[in-house]
């Protein structure tokens, strides 16, 4: 894979790091490369992979390979965006085989066009394919795939062989990269980490046979159909990318270097979808739902009659200015198309007041979303993007009411409590810092697991004088952005304040007890609180807190 020059990197080492753990998460979970080591001519007895690893094992893996992409600054870490993805995948897997399967939805801050699945059901997609899609469908088909491989346990079982060696031989491959980089050392060097890694990885996967790739795409086109969306989308999605490669010569989309497509592939799934018909979805009260709806662990709300398409359009839009290298940028590509007489739509328009705002122009962005409010009442993004510009430009009491009305209207939308809380936070007052804790402590269970929403808890209780309960948070925050051990040590030393309460004292010792393991674990590996590494046996040194 190439990186993209738009994106932006702090640093010189940062697009090797992001470009190598992405391409390792997709090859140690779904890919698809040269060895295959079970293609045999054998009877399948089962696989013993269930007794390797438990369920339990899966998440935390999961959740460490979510944590390390975090903490190299790969996601992208937007409330809004993070509720879209998330609502459309739950959506998708109520549709399952295995609908009480947990499963995390994110988004890799990446324009090369993929997807892949890790473990315990940890589905990843790079904004480079959202932005590549045409309509919310062939996302959807592209998360069903996904989630297939969940569901029927193929990722466990190809995770066998290489359980012991995946994660030591990726963080050794960051160390030599990060040691290369640090020493001075040229491109061909770091080059050459990378190569060593990868065929010793390459060594000791077993990949996704064809028939598993089959059988996603079989289950996937079912669970597209019971949800409601086109089941011909897959196909089309393939087919796209088939022939772009055509057209492009050696330039292939990582989608197809991890999902080979072939035209038989394309017309059996085409063949497969035309058989079926999208089954209308079940409405629900309207005072439940936004346009997006709202998806708590375990509970999915589904909007009627199906996926509203300026929702999509807004999200791809949204997502194209957070992954530009600056928003500024971003705001100056859309103001030069108008100047060249291009006719923007309503999607556009909201992407280009958000660079606006993003970029010091609060009051024009105002102006431009106070307009598409009257255009789309219904659409609540485009009212969430006007209460922040309105703050922004320091109108605060028409910004407060704003805010209110959507709290009202959605009162477990994360994406709006978050962004209210950080504008109530801002002012800096105590009586603020209350306010945002109340707008926020509804969403304490369903939204524990997002690092965003911990900061802002944080915040808001500091402004409160809620000291201890925004150690808490602070801990929450480092520990789900990838820096365990820094989150057990502010865990212990909140443990010996002496102001704490029995039910803050017992919460506090269960969370360092649920940690204690997985630092012990990183520990071994030589892993520093600040992300960077002793001598683990290989003589590299990683250093990955690059943020």
């Amino acid at each position: 894979m190439q990186p993209d020059t738009n994106e932006a990197m702090p640093n010189s080492s940062i697009p090797t790091l992001r470009w190598l753990a992405v391409a390792l998460a997709a090859t140690l979970t779904c890919g698809t490369g040269t060895l295959h080591a079970q293609d045999h001519d054998l009877p399948d007895m089962g696989s013993s992979a269930d007794t390797l690893i438990t369920p339990a094992q899966e998440a935390g893996y999961g959740a460490q390979m979510l944590g390390e992409l975090r903490r190299l600054g790969m996601t992208i870490e937007d409330p809004l965006l993070d509720e879209w993805i998330g609502n459309l995948g739950h959506r998708l897997a109520a549709y399952s085989d295995r609908p009480d399967q947990p499963f995390t939805f994110f988004l890799i801050r990446d324009r090369a066009i993929n997807a892949f699945a890790t473990l315990g059901g940890y589905i990843a997609m790079n904004t480079g394919l959202v932005l590549t899609a045409e309509r919310e469908d062939e996302v959807a088909a592209v998360l069903a795939h996904e989630i297939a491989h969940a569901t029927q346990r193929h990722i466990v079982r190809s995770v066998e062989a290489a359980q012991k060696d995946s994660l030591p031989i990726l963080l050794g491959m960051l160390g030599a990269v990060v040691a290369a980089q640090q020493a001075g050392g040229d491109g061909d060097a770091t080059q050459a980490a990378i190569a060593g890694g990868l065929a010793l990885l390459q060594q000791r996967q077993i990949n996704f046979t064809r028939s598993n790739e089959h059988e996603a795409d079989r289950i996937g086109i079912g669970v597209l159909a019971k949800a409601g969306y086109d089941p011909v989308a897959m196909a089309d999605f393939f087919g796209r990318m088939l022939r772009a490669t055509r057209s492009q010569g050696d330039s292939v989309p990582d989608f197809l270097r991890t999902h080979p497509v072939t035209t038989t592939r394309i017309s059996e799934a085409k063949d497969r979808a035309q058989r079926l018909q999208p089954t209308p979805r079940p409405a629900l009260a309207p005072s439940s739902l936004g346009t997006l709806g709202s998806i708590d662990v375990g509970t999915v709300l589904v909007s009627s009659p199906g996926p509203d398409p300026r929702t999509f359009a807004f999200a791809r839009e949204r997502m194209r200015v957070l992954g530009a290298s600056t928003a500024a940028e971003a705001a100056s590509e859309y103001h030069k198309r108008l100047r060249a007489g291009d006719a923007l739509n309503d999607a556009e328009r909201y992407g280009m007041a958000i660079a606006d705002m993003l970029s010091g122009q609060a009051d024009r962005a105002a102006t431009a979303l106070e307009a598409l409010s009257a255009q789309h009442p219904d659409l609540f993004w485009v009212e969430l993007a006007h209460a922040e510009a309105l703050h922004r430009a320091g109108r605060a009491s028409q910004a407060e009411q704003a805010f209110e009305t959507l709290l009202r209207r959605l009162p477990n939308s994360s994406a709006v409590a978050i962004a209210y809380a950080s504008a109530l936070a801002e002012h800096g007052t105590r009586e603020h810092g209350q306010r945002a804790m109340e707008v926020l402590r509804p969403l304490l269970s369903s939204a524990s697991y997002d690092p965003s929403f911990q900061r802002s808890f944080a915040r808001a209780a500091e402004l409160a004088g809620d000291i201890p309960r925004a150690a808490e948070a602070h801990a929450e925050a480092a520990f789900l952005s990838g820096r365990a051990e820094d989150a057990l040590n502010q865990l212990q030393r909140l443990k010996e304040r002496t102001d704490l309460d029995y039910v803050q004292r017992a919460r506090v010792e269960a969370r360092i007890s649920a940690m204690t393991p997985i630092v012990l674990e990183l520990r071994a590996r030589g892993i520093r609180p600040d992300g960077s590494s002793r001598n683990n046996g290989s003589g590299l040194s990683l250093h990955a807190d690059l943020h």
